[in-house]
């Protein structure tokens, strides 16, 4: 028999299938001492089937609602409207109707109720639905109440609630809809308590919003409340609103909105041993459900009553790391220009290059510790020299935290990050540095490219006869030669002497000549930079292309399975296969998000070129690759003659030309190097990962797994081990590929605290930013105009020459797409990050480090670009 109905007291040991999420909590607040949850009763998802099963044509509508998509927004609306039509003007099956009326039974005659809905994909960990169904107060008769519940059913498809679901994902078939039917509180005062500050996501504080009367408007947000935040049984603020209006009950049913009296207004709503109550009963909440929570509560005399609590999905998680210290931790991603989540094997990789720095994920992203080097003032320094050239956001961030002398002297003492043991940060780099700075040398980039060929060569030799444990083993140990290659002292002085150089050039131009940003055309067709000859190589194979329209034809919707072969059957193709393949020996290990090694390459998708060829071929006449180069050498040598001949003519200007022109040689013959070494690394996690996707392979003929690509959801250790012992427990990989969706959804923060806290950096206002203008980091000179193309994914870009690129991160990936913009803004980077550097080699102003670009801005908006002075311009 079906269980139509069940008893408050019934629900936690029901599966939330039945009763929905916030009957499933209900249950479990009720089952905890001291937390006292109205009486009442919850009409199951077996009662909403029931429904469904008397109706085919509800079953129809809900079926046709299926098959539209989110742009289907008339659609959506009509279908939707038939739905609770048919609902509400249904009938409730007879046995469902008959098991309601026995409930009701048990009160007394007049009881008033609250009727709430709860959905199955509601109050979930991952998303908490919150407000998409409809909840109703004070309904008192049997009639009404059956109306309601139908009220609540057909309120599973609402305009909002149909879209919430099809923005999350959810199937509309699959999602149910239980309905609670609980004792009506009248209360003094209700409100929501957050056992996480909602604002700084603070672990340690509650935040409580009160006011009198019914919680609805509170919860609902049309209405001002008072706001309360404790920490640790202290009540650390207070914002006492002013209160206009509240929402009481009527006696025979319904509630109004009525003024408030004059002396309420701008009352304080709870007594202080209320607020601190409240703290108590929200951490017990907390600790049962093993969450920070969303609660909301009611006031009865001196009695507080708990009428839902769910969890606060919004909170970005924590880094796994049981300590009772407080503890800071930086965003890697806002580092690597990287901020989208990284599979499990991808972070195992990272965390073999972590040169020591203590790694800890958190929503699928890396954290590094920073809190011994703020525990230190020298500590402090360092990071405050270091932090502004990568991230200025992140710099301020810090500054600010630094300010906060009581939290900087409770942080813990320990081992630093960056000292002079740390890989690359040996007294003798500034050593190296000086030394290449002063010998020029012009062969020293060209060697050691050539000996990062040369150990890239051999690995590809070696690992290429390994398999089984073998291969494990041996990437463990090649890892030690790539951090060799990587950290070695005269690379690092040469890229050091190149970063110098441009600096020196800004910090003397602008102090003798009055000029910003010399550097940046200085720094343009500098030779060896292989990121920007990466986009200029593409333009060549656009020429090759251009030359066959079938083939034109084809690339405008290429094969992913089988590019090569569908190429090569079109006339022209054989030729363009030839050159493209050939792009691919040389760059076919890139792709965006390419420091995760189990991101898709180029050489593994070719058809991921084939817009940005097509872009070449529509916005470029033939041989623009040796046009560009010509360009940008011309400007630059035209912008070192200008700067020598006006620095001659200073004060002691022989001898100031003379160190501007060395300077100039330096950043020219290095600045292209900046970019060698992660060109350099990521060619060597290709072959790790060529090799690792044969073993993978290995265990799908055995059916250990299902795809190769599973293995992506395992630790290079548990990767191993299943290739050791040959069985895996496929559930953890099914439970990390969730994981990772739902992180693919978050926003990570450049910095937090280990209780929570985010800390955000801003930029400081000033006079000659224009009204409205949003602000960010100058990272390559000029000022220009144009559409601005908002574009997440780089296989989704559909860029016209001169267009303004406006997107979160840029990798070198997204080079090829430099040659055809005329400027770039990104919400992170830095001075020296990939993206600022390219901008400058292909003289493209750019912004970078500007907070919500892609929110602010809207694609196709008008929009100018001061690469000079650091703004963005709405036009």
């Amino acid at each position: 028999m079906h269980s139509f109905v069940k008893d408050l007291k019934e629900l936690a040991s029901t599966d939330v299938s039945a009763v929905g999420g916030k009957g499933f909590n209900l249950g479990k607040l009720a089952e905890i001492e001291d937390i006292r949850v109205p009486d009442g009763f919850c009409v199951t998802t077996a009662a909403y089937r029931a429904m469904l099963n008397d109706s085919a044509e509800i079953q129809k509508k809900i079926e046709e609602l299926s098959w539209l998509s989110l742009s289907e927004k008339e659609a959506i609306k009509s279908v939707s409207k038939s739905i609770r039509e048919l609902i509400e003007e249904g009938r409730i099956p007879a046995e469902v109707n008959q098991r309601i009326l026995g409930q009701l039974s048990r009160f007394s005659n007049g009881q008033a109720f609250a009727v709430r809905s709860s959905a199955t994909a509601e109050d979930l960990p991952t998303a908490s639905f919150a407000g998409q169904q409809d909840s109703f107060l004070n309904i008192v008769e049997e009639t009404s109440i059956l109306s309601h519940i139908k009220k609540c059913w057909a309120s599973l498809f609402t305009e909002r609630a149909v879209m919430y679901r099809l923005q999350n994902g959810f199937e509309h078939q699959n999602v149910y809809l239980s309905v609670i039917v609980q004792q009506m509180i009248v209360p003094e005062a209700s409100g929501i308590m957050f056992t996480a500050d909602p604002v700084s996501s603070n672990r340690h504080i509650i935040s409580i919003d009160a006011g009198f009367g019914l919680g609805e408007p509170i919860v609902s947000g049309t209405a001002a409340a008072d706001n309360y935040k404790v920490k640790e049984n202290s009540i650390i603020e207070k914002n006492i609103a002013s209160k206009k209006t509240a929402v009481y009950s009527l006696e025979g049913g319904g509630t109004e909105q009525r003024t408030l009296k004059v002396g309420l207004q701008d009352q304080q709503v709870l007594r202080d041993s209320h607020i601190l109550k409240l703290e108590q009963l929200g951490r017990k909440i907390e600790e049962r459900f093993s969450s920070p929570q969303d609660i909301e509560w009611c006031l009865v005399e001196e009695t507080i009553y708990v009428v839902q609590s769910r969890p606060i999905t919004t909170l970005y998680p924590l880094p796994d790391h049981a300590d009772d210290n407080n503890r800071v931790y930086m965003s890697m991603g806002h580092q690597q220009m990287m901020t989208e989540p990284i599979k499990p094997l991808g972070i195992s990789f990272f965390q073999f290059l972590s040169r020591g720095f203590p790694l800890f994920e958190a929503g699928g992203r890396l954290f590094v510790e920073l809190t011994h080097d703020l525990a230190s003032p020298l500590g402090r320094k360092i990071l405050m020299s270091t932090m502004g050239r990568n991230d200025p956001l992140m710099k301020n961030a810090l500054a600010r935290l630094i300010k906060r002398k009581d939290f900087i002297k409770a942080l813990p003492h320990g081992k630093k990050i960056f000292s002079f043991k740390t890989d690359g940060l040996s007294p003798n780099l500034l050593y190296q540095t000086w030394k290449q700075y002063r010998e020029n040398d012009v062969s020293v980039v060209p060697q050691l490219i050539a000996s990062y060929e040369r150990s890239l060569q051999k690995l590809k030799h070696d690992i290429q006869h390994k398999s089984g444990e073998e291969v494990f083993t041996f990437i463990l140990e090649d890892h030690k030669q790539l951090k060799a290659d990587l950290y070695k002292a005269k690379s690092m002085g040469t890229l050091t002497a190149g970063l110098f150089a441009g600096r020196w050039l800004n910090e003397k131009m602008k102090k003798w000549l009055g000029e910003k940003n010399a550097a940046d055309t200085l720094a343009q067709s500098v030779p060896y930079n292989i990121t920007s000859e990466m986009g200029l190589d593409l333009l060549e194979v656009a020429d090759t292309a251009r030359r066959y329209p079938e083939v034109i034809t084809y690339l405008s919707q290429p094969s992913e399975e089988e590019f090569f072969k569908k190429l090569t059957a079109v006339h022209g193709g054989e030729a363009v296969a030839e050159t493209i393949q050939s792009y691919l020996d040389k760059y076919g290990m890139r792709c965006s998000g390419e420091i995760d090694i189990t991101t898709t390459r180029w050489s593994e998708n070719p058809a991921a070129l084939a817009p940005m060829i097509l872009s070449n071929i529509k916005n470029f006449e033939p041989n623009a690759k040796e046009y560009k180069w010509q360009k940008g050498l011309e400007e630059a040598k035209a912008k070192e003659k200008e700067l020598l001949s006006r620095v001659r003519a200073l004060r002691g200007g022989k001898r100031k030309a003379k160190k501007t022109e060395k300077a100039i040689r330096v950043l020219r013959n290095f600045s292209g190097y900046r970019e060698y070494p992660k060109y350099a690394f990521v060619s060597r996690y290709f072959h790790y990962k060529k090799a690792l996707l044969k073993e993978a392979a290995v265990l799908v003929e055995k059916g250990v797994i299902q795809r190769k690509e599973d293995v992506y959801f395992l630790s290079f250790e548990e990767f191993r081990n299943t290739v050791q012992i040959g069985e895996v427990d496929y559930q953890t990989i099914v439970h990390r590929q969730e994981k990772y969706h739902t992180y693919e959804k978050l926003r990570p923060p450049r910095l937090m605290t280990s209780e929570g806290e985010i800390l955000f950096g801003e930029y400081k206002k000033t006079a000659s930013l224009p009204p409205g203008a949003i602000p960010g980091l100058p990272v390559s000179s000029g000022v220009t105009e144009g559409r601005a193309r908002v574009i997440m994914n780089m296989e989704d870009a559909d860029i016209e020459e001169g267009d303004i690129l406006v997107t979160p991160f840029t990798d070198p990936s997204w080079t090829p797409l430099f040659v055809s913009i005329g400027g770039l803004v990104t919400e992170v980077g830095g001075v020296m990050t990939h993206g600022s550097v390219i901008a400058r080699e292909y003289g493209l102003p750019a912004v970078v480090s500007v907070e919500n670009a892609t929110s602010h801005i809207k694609d196709g908006q008008q929009i100018r670009v001061h690469g000079t002075e650091g703004y963005v311009e709405i036009l």
